[in-house]
């Protein structure tokens, strides 16, 4: 009987350090990209490609309209 509630202890610990890490995570930060070709703007939270540059940001928001504010 002690065995099993160790193991329901364990269990259920670790079931509540996945749930309150995951409530701590931020999304990812939106950049707006250049393309070297055309000179195009995109906004992307990863890179595009070889042929793509980082313009502007961090952003919030995936239509890059609102900056991050880094103190």
């Amino acid at each position: 009987m002690g065995g099993m509630q160790i193991l329901r202890s364990a269990v259920l610990g670790t079931a509540l350090v996945i749930v309150l890490s995951s409530s701590l995570a931020a999304p990812a930060p939106y950049y707006q990209w250049r393309s070297k070709l055309t000179g195009a703007l995109a906004c992307s939270p990863t890179p595009l490609g070889e042929g793509w540059v980082k313009a502007t940001g961090p952003y919030r928001d995936a239509r890059c309209e609102k900056p991050i504010v880094v103190k």
